[in-house]
């Protein structure tokens, strides 16, 4: 029986590795062929409620590309109906909330989250893959207060958050209600993934980046202080990220995870020198993806000399891997990461 990688458990603990392990965003799906005929006939949605069909998905990154961990297959809109939200992924747009936040009236109406009763085709998944067909971690997922109130709020995605900023400083009161809901709801999604079999967990707050410093210390970073610190109680590690929020790094720092997610914008060296000593994960620009092989290379060979200096490295792109990316890149890299990483580290002892 093959032995299980746990690389990437050992490198978010800060523990020694023998390589630098690594995972993509957005890695299930999006450019593999096999995934683009099962789109064909299904919608995000649909795959996430056939456990066996979300498991394949989630496991051809793996087969695929050799990379150290799977990251399972859903949406971090999937619990919101358990909740009362109706939501609709749209192709091309994401999500779409027809009864969006407006009051507190709103607020008072969501419904306290069971992910026994409202996902428990996730768990079944969950329990599928690491009972029977990983060999390497899997991490579990959720999306931060921000994010998913930025989507409850504005109906859908959006470019700018005005409706969602404004609800945040004009309404506090319905605004820490709200982020209380979601607060209880991700402790018991997570909770639940993890006792189903995840190994790892990542909170995506994808957008916070559109709040500054002052606002996010006020607004959100209390509740994920509250979220962080119930799920330490689970015993994995807990990775923080999000995209173009390199202005919060400090303060993702001070919450009670094990690894801060760095997109392209920061590079790992400038993160130590503000005095980030836990493990990091990044941060290819997913973009370079689709540059000669000689650019992506260079760019890899100078994140992971980066990520060797740092309490514990993991390899990542700076958001998710997009349709366009030829998956053959993608096995290339990950190869060139395993051999490219473990020869430093021989060498350095």
């Amino acid at each position: 029986m093959t032995k299980f990688n746990d690389t990437l458990l050992r490198a978010a603990r800060g523990e020694s590795v023998t390589h630098t392990p690594v995972w993509y965003m957005r890695q299930a799906g999006r450019s593999q062929a096999e995934y683009r005929e099962i789109k064909k006939k299904y919608s995000l949605e649909e795959i996430t409620k056939q456990p066996e069909l979300c498991a394949y998905v989630t496991r051809l990154p793996v087969d695929n590309y050799n990379v150290d961990a799977a990251i399972l297959y859903k949406d971090i809109v999937t619990p919101l109906p358990g909740m009362g939200i109706d939501v609709e992924i749209k192709a091309g747009i994401g999500p779409v909330i027809s009864n969006p936040i407006r009051s507190v009236a709103d607020i008072e109406k969501l419904r306290d989250f069971d992910a026994q009763e409202h996902t428990p085709f996730v768990l079944e998944t969950i329990k599928m893959l690491t009972e029977e067909q990983l060999q390497v971690p899997l991490i579990g997922f959720g999306g931060a207060p921000f994010t998913l109130a930025s989507y409850m709020i504005e109906g859908g995605p959006s470019k700018n958050y005005n409706k969602t900023k404004s609800f945040m400083v004009s309404e506090p009161k319905a605004w820490f209600a709200l982020m209380d809901k979601l607060a209880d709801m991700i402790i018991a999604d997570i909770t639940a993934q993890v006792g189903a079999g995840a190994k790892a967990i990542q909170i995506f707050d994808s957008w916070v980046g559109a709040l500054n410093v002052e606002d996010y210390r006020v607004f959100i970073k209390p509740v994920m202080t509250r979220i962080f610190g119930e799920l330490r109680k689970l015993n994995v590690p807990l990775i923080q990220f999000g995209v173009g929020a390199s202005h919060l790094a400090n303060e993702w720092y001070d919450l009670p995870i094990d690894v801060v997610g760095l997109d392209w914008r920061l590079p790992i060296k400038e993160a130590l020198a503000r005095g980030i000593d836990k493990p990091v994960q990044g941060n290819l620009d997913p973009a370079l993806l689709l540059a000669d092989w000689s650019v992506i290379e260079a760019r890899a060979k100078d994140i992971i000399d980066q990520g060797l200096l740092a309490t514990g490295h993991i390899f990542n792109l700076g958001h998710g891997v997009f349709p366009e990316v030829n998956p053959d890149t993608l096995k290339r890299l990950t190869t060139f990461i395993h051999e490219y990483s473990a020869q430093q580290i021989a060498t350095r002892g």
